[in-house]
């Protein structure tokens, strides 16, 4: 009952965390926000690991006055009224640096730390919504999701198909290298760090389907220019990658900066969502440079790839010979 709710201006009787030990504590002499850092290690010469704390500068003066003058006997730190830890003051303390040292572990020794600075933040919560979603519910959701990318995936692939035509192969085999890649990893997360795809990593995934289609319009639509300009199919696809690669590292570097920017700063599903839009993105530079890049340069050297009819460039190249035609009567003129 009074976890949480103690005077800390008057004596406390209460208990370690295990309840194996009961103290009886004098009134605080410092409160939690008086801590400003706590962090653990492997103290190399006792070879054990160590709880390092750092006090602020009103309570450094505090900490070494009291350390001098019960040197030999136990203080307690305390947590929501019970007890975390209850080292012995070896010597006086000045400086507003300590350090507790005792049978530690390294998972003991990073908890307390943790306990020591993260517990002393004044943060209070309250409950404003809670669902409880049931697993038959969650598993038809997240197969909906499943199937909303798949169809979301069919109509990149036509949309391709039907506007580039044979380039639209293209897409659709880096579209798949990519998802295959995805697929691998997020295999490995699961099986190594116990990674599970939910709802809102769905919609990551589905907007990285997005962002790399972003990036074959942008391609193609540089090497169109190009053969405006008057240039061949064959020419115009290195030139035509040239000016849209900086283009796409610098759309891929927005997407990945926000993804970032969500991750570190967002909780909960939102970091799901962070991390598989920041995964894909990275996938979309990779599969760009090392799949859609080198399988339309090879194309680009097959005489049956230059056709119009395959390649669907065939309304472009009327519009390269219209402006030759235009600019050779007008230079006989």
């Amino acid at each position: 009952m009074l976890a949480g709710n103690d005077d800390p201006n008057l004596p406390l009787v209460t208990c370690s965390q295990d309840g194996k030990e009961v103290y009886l504590l004098d009134k605080s002499i410092i409160s939690g926000e008086g801590i400003a850092n706590a962090t653990s290690g492997l103290d190399q010469q006792r070879g054990e690991y160590v709880v390092d704390v750092e006090f602020k500068s009103d309570a450094s003066k505090t900490w070494a006055d009291f350390t001098a003058a019960n040197v030999g006997t136990q203080t307690a730190f305390v947590l929501d009224s019970k007890v975390v830890s209850a080292p012995q003051i070896q010597e006086a303390i000045p400086g507003g640096r300590t350090q507790i040292t005792g049978q530690f572990t390294a998972d003991t020794a990073r908890e307390l730390a943790n306990v020591l600075k993260y517990g002393s933040l004044p943060l209070s919560f309250e409950s404003s919504e809670a669902e409880t979603v049931s697993a038959t519910l969650g598993l038809s959701s997240l197969r909906a999701g499943l199937i909303a990318g798949a169809v979301g995936l069919v109509a990149v692939l036509i949309y391709s198909l039907l506007y580039y035509r044979v380039l639209g192969l293209l897409v659709a085999l880096s579209l798949v290298a990519s998802g295959a890649m995805v697929f691998a990893i997020l295999v490995l997360l699961g099986r190594y760090i116990n990674y599970t795809l939910d709802l809102a990593g769905i919609a990551g995934l589905i907007i990285g389907i997005g962002t790399t289609a972003d990036s074959f319009v942008v391609f193609f639509e540089r090497i169109k220019d190009e053969i405006r300009e008057g240039r061949s199919f064959r020419s115009a696809v290195p030139r035509g990658w040239a000016r849209a690669r900086k283009t796409i590292m610098s759309g891929n570097a927005v997407t990945f900066l926000a993804a970032a920017v969500l991750y570190f700063l967002a909780v909960g599903q939102v970091k799901g969502f962070a991390f598989t839009l920041g995964l894909t993105t990275i996938l979309d530079v990779v599969v760009v440079f090392l799949v859609t890049w080198p399988l339309l340069y090879f194309a680009s050297k097959s005489p049956t790839m230059a056709k119009p009819s395959l390649n669907g460039l065939g309304a472009v190249q009327q519009i390269a010979r219209e402006r030759r035609a235009a600019a050779h009567a007008a230079g006989r003129g």
